[in-house]
């Protein structure tokens, strides 16, 4: 099958960007199988509107404001969803654990307690190793919102994991 220019030119970013949107769409949510399914989503939003954005400066960028928000969204339906399951929750049926301690210094759970903006910021600047005005527009936000952002979710981070884990993640970023 003999694809057109734009087909062809879509076909090649998708290609390029679709492992790397998963991976932000995983790392924003925890969830390998939704990370596939929001990338695509995010991709198939970027082809209805790709004659526009072909010509953007950063589709890329748009492409992950696109994920981000669409993480966003199911974040907050998944926390409404166990809300409502917790609602339900017969308390006779709870049963005692004891606690995971590998779980609670785990850099992946320490993630999910961040806020959303705090962790998008934070993978964005130090696991996509994005600069802070790529990551702005990325998220639609300063790069002001950014700074503020990516140092107040370290320091969330180094209070959860202790300060050896997050001081590790600051001082790797800043060596690069």
């Amino acid at each position: 099958m003999l694809l057109d220019d734009t087909s062809a030119e879509f076909h090649d970013f998708f290609e390029r960007h679709y492992a790397g949107l998963a991976r932000f769409a995983f790392l924003l949510t925890g969830e390998p199988d939704a990370a596939d399914d929001l990338a695509a989503d995010a991709l198939i939003a970027l082809w209805q509107r790709w004659d526009r954005l072909r010509k953007a400066e950063h589709p890329l960028a748009y492409a992950r404001g696109v994920v981000a928000n669409l993480a966003r969204e199911r974040v907050r339906s998944m926390t409404r969803e166990r809300r409502r399951i917790a609602l339900f929750w017969s308390p006779g049926s709870h049963q005692e654990r004891s606690p995971d301690v590998a779980a609670v210094v785990d850099v992946r759970a320490a993630l999910n307690r961040l806020p959303f903006g705090k962790r998008a910021c934070v993978i964005l600047r130090h696991a996509f190793d994005l600069p802070e005005k790529e990551t702005a527009r990325a998220l639609g936000i300063s790069v002001g919102a950014v700074k503020s952002q990516t140092s107040k979710g370290l320091a969330e981070l180094e209070r959860l994991l202790g300060a050896g884990a997050a001081g590790h993640l600051a001082t790797e970023r800043g060596s690069r």
